[in-house]
């Protein structure tokens, strides 16, 4: 949605408005006069449409056909509501943006779109306007009308005053609500990634399952169904088979544990951000130091987005950073979370290169989240995630999450872990 461009005050005077009244009659106050006689026949079709439209609607309502001849009624409305502000505009010099369309609801059902046909905000509003517009407009034409006969020396004064009464109303119930609209944009757009998000997971963990642990476990199960068979005729190459088959349970456990933990890692459950942070550190080719200063552990769900962004952050600079250390910082201030990772590699990271970083912010949005990227080429990289602040659920542990600075050393790459999601920046 485009934002509102800017338009005079209520009083009628400001940027683009008509100069100030005067007793000769001048072409503004001509069209001002044009507008109020116009406001009769104009309000009066508006009036008798919302009527019979609310009327029918409502009434109908009991049936299969009342709520979508409502939902029609205030698409027309939003019709009605845009010949006014073109009639504004051209009479009144009023510039008002016309309001974003009405979002499309992918999936929703026929009930769906009637739903969201029937909270049209600014159809209701153009109801409204056409409700009080009535009574306002009989009065506008009669002292109009009149006031050509009887009160032409001060009637572009009268005139005037009258006008401003129909700007404000053009303004307050026929101008777009930047705010909300905006709002429901982005909680539309914010669903949209949250369902993308964990149905991409989904596919993910049933694609490690399947071409990891499950193949394991069929292989393992043929092979113990080998060595029950050779257990009386060849014992040593029955012990032998057991031997490897013991070899692939270790190796399916140890899948199931990695796959357990870029799913919900064990360590941030019992003990919180600063012992799963230092995991995820200690899996990263530099050496890591990591502050975690928190009064509280933060909700679950606002907890795990934290480790996972900073996961995938880690992840990163082991794969293109060439840094020799990095840092990283998590605090909150009032009612934000804000997590800072440094490195001192060569930088020029670009959100817009890859699917990583781009990725990552659009999964912070979706929770109100924020991510800035920082990386000059030549380096340092620092990037900075904002989450809201949501308290914990109590628990009856009652713990909480607090930490202090330490350097974490880094593992060979052979004992790092597979984390999930994470892609390069």
């Amino acid at each position: 949605m485009t934002p509102t461009s800017s338009s005079p005050g209520l009083s009628g005077y400001g940027p683009g408005s008509p100069p100030p009244a005067r007793f000769a009659y001048d072409r503004h106050t001509w069209k001002e006069i044009a507008h109020l006689l116009s406001d009769l026949p104009v309000a009066l079709a508006g009036f008798v449409y919302v009527v019979a439209m609310v009327a029918v609607g409502a009434g109908l309502s009991v049936t299969v056909v009342g709520l979508p001849l409502l939902a029609g009624g205030l698409a027309g409305a939003r019709l009605l509501g845009r010949g006014e502000r073109a009639r504004a505009r051209a009479l009144l010099g009023v510039r008002v943006d016309e309001p974003s369309r009405l979002p499309r609801l992918r999936g929703a059902g026929l009930l769906g779109r009637l739903w969201n046909g029937l909270r049209d905000p600014v159809g209701w509003r153009t109801v409204l306007y056409a409700f009080i517009r009535l009574p306002w407009a009989v009065l506008s034409f009669t002292v109009t009308s009149v006031g050509l006969f009887v009160l032409w020396p001060v009637l572009p004064f009268v005139v005037r005053a009258m006008a401003n009464v129909d700007r404000a109303m053009v303004r307050v119930l026929l101008s777009p609500s930047d705010e909300l609209e905006r709002r429901i944009v982005e909680l539309e757009s914010d669903r949209g990634v949250v369902v993308d998000t964990a149905a991409a997971d989904l596919r993910r963990i049933e694609r490690d399952l399947h071409d990891g642990a499950q193949a394991r476990l069929v292989a393992l199960a043929m092979d113990l169904g080998l060595a029950k068979e050779k257990l009386l005729e060849d014992p040593d190459a029955a012990a032998t088979m057991v031997d490897e088959a013991h070899g692939e349970v270790k190796l399916a456990l140890q899948e199931l544990r990695d796959l357990a933990r870029g799913i919900h890692p064990a360590v941030l459950t019992d003990r919180g951000l600063d012992a799963a942070l230092s995991s995820v550190a200690s899996r990263c080719t530099v050496p890591v130091r990591i502050n975690v200063d928190l009064p509280a552990r933060p909700a679950e769900a606002i907890e795990g987005i934290a480790y996972f962004t900073v996961s995938e952050l880690l992840q990163n600079v082991s794969k293109h950073s060439r840094a020799q250390t990095a840092s990283v910082d998590v605090r909150r201030t009032q009612n934000r979370l804000l997590i800072q990772v440094r490195d001192d590699g060569h930088g020029g990271a670009d959100p817009t290169g890859g699917t990583g970083i781009a990725g990552l912010a659009k999964r912070l949005g979706a929770v109100d989240g924020l991510l800035v990227v920082d990386s000059p080429a030549g380096g340092p990289t620092v990037i900075t995630a904002e989450l809201p602040w949501r308290d914990r659920a109590p628990r009856r542990d009652g713990g909480t999450a607090r930490a202090g600075t330490r350097p974490v050393r880094p593992r060979s790459s052979s004992g790092r872990g597979r984390r999930p999601g994470a892609s390069s920046g």
